[in-house]
């Protein structure tokens, strides 16, 4: 009776289990339809290392290794661009004696494939380069793959980056009203370049070695970004520059002489070119050791800084020699940034390092300027030939170089092991049970040694190299220290993963931090070898008096004022208040400067204010004419109280607005008024690991259905998948918008947020309800993570699949440099309609410009936000962001029109403006605050209480239901 009753439970509980695994669960990966145990989803012996394999097999290293002790012939091939092959895609012409370079180029645009056939008479190693002329763009550097015989011959063959010369607009510096000198703006001047293709991640000092066996083959050029004018590729061997000592004594025996009483000195800020928008001249006010100097004014002074930094980016100065000769050369430098490694650089004159100490010159540590002799106390002598010269500084990684990539190749391993040790322990292992992990994967231990030793053997180079002990090391000992603890006991990994996790994302961090070598130069000299250099400003005397000096000036300086200030009272102006940081600032003054007040006569008084004291200074009388970059939820709040400005008055509304797509404007939309211009509009994506769905067989989701069918494949693997984040505000009382994915639920089931206009909200409708349902249930059914830190987990390959605001795309591009080409992001899953489409709908956010009810002179400010929102001045200022800060930076502009002139890697922005023709605007309403925050509480009582969805979702929306109708009565709606 007994076991019959057992039985019977047993029965019981298989049917249950088989009625609660998702449909469709065939739909996914063979992966899902073989895999019975988590212990079976563990690569066996043979594939363990396949992987990781896959990822080095096809690197730059490996790729030299496999054709160990290949000749270097040296023989000269030139293939003109025009005389190509073949190509695939739209935008290639050819152009006769174009810029001044006789016979004809080729014209390629920012996508397609040329091919060119190529006869090899001698097999071996050869160089490669490409002489091109960079053709308006969209500022950003031209990327290009190239193929030999139709195939990658390495990874880092995918991206291959060419730069743009960039100068200052003005030859003069200009200074506003205050007597501050004003930031150049930075221009194009394009012109012909030769560039040989190297490693744009810097890991390689020299340029890329291509292995051509005898015979034909052909090369083809694939563009990933920006258009260029190609007139040849040449395939060479490149000269390596002779050390110092024989070059001496080959200018000994030539009998050249020194100069004599000559000291030039060239300012850092005079630069003659530069590769990036971002090399801007700097205002140096913290030392008296620079020139020009002021204690109280902000002077442009010098170069460089902590925006030069990524290797590649060259800076260059002419110099014009009065006499030929011998010469010393010296940087004034301040190399505060980095210690423990020290900056690098690569100096060449003319194009060419005039000898092999200059491929790697160091800057070390010190925390104020200081004059560099390249070659210190017996200083290098450099030949020069009376006229200009070109005297250029690239950033290098130096000696560090092969360190660095031993420690990035390192962390890929290290987090390929974690992903292995986590499908069989889970994100939370039962620290009781003995997993057996040494068994269940075979090479955990000999990846753990081989990573310990050779994390041990860099942070041993590192101090060699440095001279000294620093934090840089630090953190490689104590990675190195764990692994060799974990090995010692292996069963006390699945206790000690959180903090292996941790130690990895540290080892991340170390690899963008290290790649990183900032310089800031006021100054080159070039000296006769019997001229001293000169060290004023550097002294102790210097350092008090610039101290003292700064210190009274602080009393009279208004550093809140940015920029022009009017002056004239009967001069048209604006007071604009902006939130975001002062760089931003410091760029839109210099355009309003430059392109607004000069172009109508309406001077703007910027002001960098705390955007909190908004509502209390419009309040009290004291607020703005125009406030910029505010959140989505204030215009309609501040329209309910009378205090913005209606902007549908405006004859040419209309045609403004038509600058954005609708979803923009609905959330500043209020009583057939419209109360703000949109500056900003994100929206969600769906960003994945490619390396994780070859591995696990899988496909990218297209239907909630198959991502329903994912989370079974990927809860078998113990990773997770990961919906935007349900959090708390970060500031008490601060407006909680609607979660994003249950808004994008939502509307693409059809349903809205508020019915009749807006009088009562529709989240207690059918649709409102079972989308409420379908939310609540990825967390309670498939256990997803509420709060988390996607960047490190989509990093480490712990959560492979994950839809996030699309900006992420930015900061995954630099944040990390180890996973780059092995992640992309598509539009988010869609909801399947009955006619068989698929409805992609994602809600948007994003911030505003608005102005005033009580501005001065309205018009002079719709002037201003006109201007300020047209596609001219957001696309200059999306380039200038991303010049000022990098690619972490890139704007999120609004402007449809000034989004397609961002530059966005080709392919990625089309899956962008895919998704963009789904975005959904949320609107706003009186009382509208206390939807996000109780559909909020409404998530947690049913995630966390258990209390049935429906049944949540009720109680909620009718304190949503009474607070509109009480804001409704408030304000006489």
């Amino acid at each position: 009776m007994r076991q019959s009753k057992m039985a019977k439970n047993i029965t019981l509980a298989a049917m249950a289990l088989l009625i609660t695994l998702p449909a469709g669960l065939n739909v996914q990966a063979d992966a899902s339809a073989q895999a019975t145990s988590a212990v079976e989803q563990v690569p066996n012996e043979t594939t363990a290392t396949a992987e990781t394999a896959a990822f080095n097999e096809h690197k730059y290293v490996s790729y030299l290794t496999e054709h160990e002790g290949a000749p270097r012939p040296d023989q000269e091939i030139v293939l003109e661009a025009a005389n190509y092959s073949h190509v695939e895609g739209s935008g290639f012409e050819k152009l006769p004696d174009y810029e001044g370079m006789a016979g004809q180029s080729l014209l390629t645009g920012e996508s397609g494939k040329v091919e060119w056939n190529v006869q090899i008479a001698e097999e071996g190693f050869y160089n490669l380069s490409m002489l091109y002329y960079p053709v308006e763009g969209k500022s950003s550097a031209i990327e290009r793959a190239l193929y030999i015989d139709g195939k990658l011959p390495f990874q880092e063959a995918a991206f291959l980056q060419f730069d743009r010369i960039w100068v200052d607009q003005l030859d003069q510096l200009v200074q506003d009203n205050q007597g501050n000198d004003l930031r150049p703006r930075q221009i194009e001047k394009p012109g012909w370049s030769e560039k040989a293709f190297q490693d744009s991640n810097g890991y390689e000092n020299e340029p890329f070695l291509f292995y051509f066996s005898k015979g034909s083959h052909t090369l083809t050029l694939e563009s990933s970004r920006e258009p260029v004018v190609l007139k040849q590729l040449k395939l060479f061997k490149q000269a390596a520059p002779l050390p110092y000592e024989e070059v001496k004594k080959q200018l000994d025996a030539d009998g050249v002489q020194a100069s004599i009483g000559q000291l030039l000195r060239i300012e850092g800020e005079d630069a003659a070119a530069k590769s990036s928008p971002t090399l801007y001249p700097l205002s140096e006010r913290s030392s008296a050791a620079v020139h020009p100097y002021s204690s109280s004014k902000i002077k442009i002074n010098t170069i460089g800084g902590l925006n030069w930094r990524i290797p590649g980016q060259w800076i260059e100065w002419e110099i014009d020699v009065p006499e030929s000769g011998l010469y010393k050369m010296a940087f004034k430098t301040q190399q505060n940034y980095v210690r423990g490694i020290y900056s690098t650089r690569k100096l060449t004159i003319d194009g060419v390092v005039p000898f092999e100490e200059m491929a790697k010159v160091p800057f070390r540590y010190k925390s104020s300027y200081r004059l560099d002799i390249m070659g210190g106390d017996e200083p290098y002598l450099y030949k020069l030939e009376k006229g200009k010269h070109v005297v250029r500084l690239e950033v290098s990684l130096g000696e560090f170089a092969p360190l660095i990539r031993e420690v990035e190749d390192s962390l890929y391993n290290l987090n390929s092991m974690y992903r292995k040790i986590l499908m069989i322990t889970g994100t939370k292992p039962d620290e009781y049970r003995d997993y057996q992990l040494d068994k269940k994967v075979p090479d955990m231990l000999e990846v753990f040694g081989a990573e310990r030793d050779r994390l041990t053997g860099i942070a041993k180079q590192l101090v060699r190299l440095s001279g000294q002990s620093s934090d840089q090391e630090a953190l490689l000992k104590t990675m190195a220290q764990q692994l060799g603890e974990l090995m010692d006991d292996p069963d006390t990994i699945p206790r000690r993963l959180a903090a292996y996790k941790t130690n990895t994302g540290g080892l991340g961090t170390w690899v963008q931090t290290a790649r990183e070598q900032p310089l800031e130069i006021d100054a080159l000299y070039l000296a006769s070898p019997d001229k001293k250099f000169p060290k004023k400003g550097m002294g102790f005397g210097s350092k008090f008096k610039h101290e003292t000096a700064t210190f009274f000036a602080s009393f009279f300086t208004d550093y809140n004022q940015i920029g022009n200030v009017s002056e004239e009272d009967d001069q048209k102006s604006v007071t604009v208040w902006i939130g975001s940081g002062r760089d931003q600032a410091n760029t839109m003054k210099a355009m309003i400067d430059e392109t607004f007040t000069s172009a109508t006569g309406i001077n703007v008084n910027l002001k960098l204010v705390n955007m909190t004291t908004l509502l209390p200074a419009t309040l009290a009388g004291q607020g703005p004419d125009v406030a910029m970059q505010i959140g989505n939820d204030l215009p309609v709040n501040f329209a309910m109280r009378n205090a913005a400005a209606d902007l549908t008055q405006f004859a040419d509304f209309d045609e403004v607005s038509s600058r954005f797509r609708e979803s923009a404007v609905v959330p500043y939309r209020y009583d057939s008024g419209v109360y703000a211009l949109p500056e900003t509009q994100t929206f969600n994506m769906l960003f994945y690991r490619k390396d994780i769905v070859e591995e696990l067989h899988l496909q990218v989701p297209q239907t909630w259905d198959e991502v329903s069918t994912l989370l079974a494949v990927l809860s078998k693997n113990h990773m997770q998948f990961g919906l935007p984040v349900v959090v708390q505000s970060a500031v008490q009382g601060q407006n909680i918008p609607p979660n994003s994915m249950y808004a994008a639920l939502l509307f693409q089931n059809g349903g809205q947020f508020y019915r009749d206009g807006g009088q009562e909200s529709d989240l207690d409708s059918r649709t409102g309800m079972e989308t409420f349902k379908q939310w609540t249930e990825f967390y309670t059914d498939y256990k997803l993570e509420r709060e988390y830190d996607f960047a490190n987990r989509f990093r480490t390959g712990e959560m492979p699949f994950g839809i996030a605001d699309y900006t992420l795309y930015n900061q995954l591009s630099v944040f990390a440099p180890e996973i780059r080409g092995m992640w992309g992001f598509v539009p988010i899953p869609g909801t399947v309609q009955t006619d068989g489409t698929l409805d992609r709908t994602v809600s948007s956010g994003g911030s505003a410009v608005v102005m005033m009810d009580k501005a001065k002179d309205k018009e002079a400010s719709w002037e201003f936000m006109k201007w300020w929102t047209s596609e001219e001045t957001q696309t200059v200022f999306g380039r200038e962001m991303e010049g000022l800060m990098g690619a972490a930076a890139r704007y999120p502009t609004a402007n449809i029109k000034a989004l397609d002139s961002l530059p966005w890697p080709v392919a990625d922005y089309e899956n962008l403006k895919a998704q963009f023709e789904w975005a959904e605007g949320v609107p706003e309403v009186p009382g509208g605050y206390f939807t996000g925050r109780h559909l909020f509480n409404a998530f947690y009582k049913t995630v966390v209480g258990g209390v049935e969805a429906r049944e949540s979702i009720m109680d909620y929306v009718q304190y949503i239901q009474d607070e509109i109708t009480t804001k409704r009565k408030e304000f006489g709606l």
